[in-house]
């Protein structure tokens, strides 16, 4: 080859070197970059107070059937969404796209110190928005009851009709102190079966029922040890926060329908006067041979009087 060609040669190698080089030291410079914003973020996070900006997570739940009107329930205070599922495979049967949520301290769903109807809203509207659920029906049980309330009129465009079961929107006094402290008891360093549990809260609870209701709380924490997945602290030491009322100013105007139990008490006659300053278009409703538990001890007329009016509302 001439000397000219041999300069172009050279010169070409040059180049495609030098190129190289730039890339090599951009990406260098870039993989620094990357590893000194990991370590800021990371520190970051580390030194983030999460309780004071109350993060919200994403609520735990099971969802049955796909493509239908979304139907959302919340089960009330010690439940979780377990206590749903017979009744939320029939709603899937009728065409719904089923969500039972497990609400903070329960069931599955994040623990958190934190702990009120507030927050159980956001983390409803969190989860409605993370699920891309524009519109829903929404049906809540004794505690579900008031948030499902609580969110119906602080975001009523995203509901297409309430469900209350068994719940009013007046205050409550705390009630539930003997539950709380026979949970508080149970000592699963001796306990090691539900039988066991059972035993040993029946002084607390003397209701065979509710004393099958709460143990299905139980689960194994380990191989050989049990536990309850409720934050139970975080449930005692707000557990004046389960009877707040509803804001007096709160009003949904949708369609709403209230279920009463024949022998419970926490709706009465006195308070249909406050549900209709709170919801114009409520109808009320009575569940017979029921208590507060009126969606298991009588589900058959719990589902067609829900289901009827969910038909009345598509």
């Amino acid at each position: 080859a001439s000397q000219s060609q041999r300069m172009h040669g050279a010169g070409y190698v040059g180049a495609i070197v030098g190129l190289v080089g730039r890339v090599g030291v951009f990406f260098c410079f870039c993989g620094l970059s990357f590893v000194i914003c990991n370590y800021f973020v990371s520190l970051s996070l580390e030194n983030y107070n999460w309780k004071k900006h109350n993060y919200l997570k994403m609520l735990h739940s099971q969802i049955i059937g796909e493509g239908g009107t979304p139907f959302i329930i919340l089960h009330g205070f010690l439940g979780m969404s377990d206590n749903w599922r017979s009744l939320g495979l029939r709603y899937a049967e009728a065409g719904y796209e089923v969500h039972l949520i497990d609400q903070r301290n329960h069931g599955h769903s994040f623990h958190s110190p934190d702990f009120n109807y507030s927050l159980m809203v956001a983390d409803l509207l969190a989860y409605a928005e993370g699920h891309h659920l524009k519109a829903f029906h929404l049906m809540g049980h004794s505690m579900g009851g008031k948030t499902a309330m609580l969110f119906a009129t602080e975001y009523p465009h995203k509901v297409l009709s309430l469900i209350v079961a068994d719940m009013s929107p007046k205050f409550f006094p705390p009630h539930h102190q003997q539950i709380l402290q026979g949970l508080a008891s149970l000592n699963f360093d001796q306990i090691h079966s539900r039988a066991e549990a059972d035993k040993a809260l029946t002084p607390y609870v003397s209701e065979p029922g509710v004393r099958q209701f709460l143990l299905k709380n139980l689960y194994w924490e380990s191989k050989d040890r049990l536990g309850l997945r409720l934050n139970l602290p975080a449930l005692i030491e707000n557990e004046s926060e389960i009877g707040a009322e509803l804001p007096d100013s709160n009003v949904y105007e949708g369609k709403t329908l209230f279920l009463k139990g024949e022998f419970s008490e926490y709706v009465m006659p006195e308070d249909e006067a406050l549900i209709y300053t709170h919801f114009p278009h409520a109808i009320i409703d009575t569940i017979s041979q029921a208590g507060h538990w009126l969606h298991a001890q009588n589900p058959t007329q719990f589902y067609q009087k829900t289901i009827d009016f969910l038909c009345d509302n598509i």
